[in-house]
Parts: C-alpha cells; structure tokens; sequence
C-alpha cells in the first residue's frame, strides 16, 4: 500500500473513530508498533489510534498532519519522526526540528489540551544489517541517533512536551539494537515492541499530574 493509499484509509477510518483518544504518529518505526493490539492484550482501557506512515519524513507528516493528527482531537499525542530525514547526509538536524516544532505549534494551536510526547529514536544495528541497509546506516548512525535524541529532548522542553525515551530495553552492551529485536538492523519485530511497551503502559495511563 502506497503512502497516500494509507492516508485515504486513514481518512476513512477517522469517521468512525472517538475524539479526545489517543494517536500515535510517524513514520514506519510507528505504524510497525502493534499498540493497538498490545492494549487490546492487556485490557487497559485506553483507546489508541496508530496513524504512522512508512516511509515519512517530517515534512509529510506536516502535510498531512490533519489527518494522521488533527482530525482526532487527541487527547494524548506521542510522535517519532525524523528517522527517515536523518537517512539523508543532506539534511541536517537543525532543520528536521524546525520542521519538527511547527508541527507541535499546529497541534497545540489546534488543540491545546493535548499532551505531546516526543519519543526518542530508536538504535540501529549495523552489524545486524541486511546489506541493502548498510548504505543507509552508515549515514543513520547511532551517534547521529543520539545527537538527534538531545535535539529532540531540547524541542520537548522548548514545546512544553515531553520527551519519553523507552529504548533501554531495546540495546544491547554497545548500544545497538538488539540483534534478536531488528528485522534488518533498523526496523523492529514485534518482540521487540513489547520489550518497550512496559515502559509506554506508565504513559498512556498517566494523569493530569507532572504533565505538559
């Protein structure tokens, strides 16, 4: 399915979906993570809409952040995006958060009662890699990872979001993603997924308290 395939889908679903949930939005890393399910699983209550889209770099995500975001009304918003742009030596840092912040603007404009979590980036594993992926990764690094985790943490602050990072459980020794966690050495298997979903359960049920 095509990305504007998945954006008319996404349109149509939204008719049917209940204002003030939930809303995971991104890029693949997001519509890979089976959330929906793992709270179905774990009878949690909480209602969340995934509408990440492989393949996205922020700039599309801004495109079309009305229906992927707005047209939810979300109550709680987590967000990555920017893995896709950091693939690019050409685009630098500084220019994915700026993109990034007018996202956050619109969405706070829209709806000022939402709290926005701004997620960390995952590891990637270059050893781990398919070797299609290797090109991609040697421009995706994990030192560019995390320098782009610190930019994205400033932008929280900056936004009065919150940066969330849950990867802890997600690297190995050396701080790669865990060889038995990725597909190809970037993207993540369900396993994986639910290594971190401990650490999002304490956010999907916060409260009022401690929250932007």
């Amino acid at each position: 399915m095509t990305k504007e395939e998945k954006i008319k889908r996404y349109a149509e679903m939204n008719k049917a979906c209940q204002p003030g949930q939930t809303v995971f939005a991104g890029s693949s890393l997001m519509e890979m993570f089976p959330i929906e399910k793992f709270v179905a699983e774990d009878g949690l209550g909480v209602t969340v809409y995934n509408r990440g889209v492989g393949g996205f770099i922020t700039q599309e995500l801004m495109d079309n952040i009305e229906t992927c975001i707005l047209a939810l009304a979300p109550s709680r918003l987590f967000i990555n995006i920017g893995t896709n742009d950091l693939s690019s030596a050409q685009t630098p840092i500084e220019d994915i958060m700026a993109l990034y912040g007018q996202i956050l603007d619109r969405v706070k404009e829209k709806n000022p009662r939402c709290r926005i979590y701004l997620m960390a980036y995952y590891p990637i594993n270059y050893e781990a890699a398919a070797e299609e992926m290797k090109p991609c990764l040697k421009i995706r690094t994990n030192e560019k990872i995390n320098r782009a985790n610190g930019a994205v943490e400033k932008l929280a602050a900056e936004k009065g979001a919150r940066f969330i990072d849950v990867n802890a459980p997600l690297k190995d020794e050396q701080g790669r993603l865990k060889a038995e966690y990725t597909i190809e050495g970037m993207h993540i298997k369900e396993e994986g997924y639910r290594a971190i979903y401990p650490l999002i359960r304490q956010y999907l049920q916060e409260g009022e308290e401690g929250t932007a």
